[in-house]
């Protein structure tokens, strides 16, 4: 068995990198850009919740001695995505039966969704000036 596992997840500019240590006798520490996970999403619980939903799922919450992440580009939401990702593919690399699980909560589709780029001519990507008559 390995002693390190890592994986890569994605959502619109963010990109998270997971490394997991699965060595015993460690403190259990969850770290994203060496930060705790409390001080970097502060107060936002709910984002919290979502990070730690596969780990639930699969009851491997208290598992894992090691968790860091590395994660850069766009804002808290894309960031937390990114991150989910990359720990539910870090799960199916040390386990290949919670696949399944994590499938059926579509937790190991990678959202391809974007901002539209802005076009010529127009205010947005859709939007277009208003048009007078007179």
């Amino acid at each position: 068995m390995k002693k390190y596992y890592h994986a890569k997840g994605r959502r619109k500019t963010s990109v998270a990198l997971i490394y997991v240590n699965v060595k015993k006798n460690k403190i259990n520490k969850f770290i994203i850009n060496n930060k705790d996970i409390n001080i970097y999403f502060k107060n936002n619980y709910i984002i919290k919740y979502n990070i730690l939903y596969p780990l639930i799922l699969t009851k491997l919450i208290n598992k894992f001695n090691n968790i860091r992440i590395n994660v850069k580009g766009g804002g808290f939401t894309g960031q937390s995505e990114a991150i989910i990702l990359a720990i539910s593919r870090v799960i199916c690399k040390i386990n290949n039966k919670y696949k399944n699980i994590l499938k059926q909560y579509n937790l190991l589709t990678r959202d391809s969704r974007r901002v539209e780029r802005k076009k010529y001519g127009r205010k947005k990507s859709r939007k277009k000036f208003q048009f007078s008559k007179r």
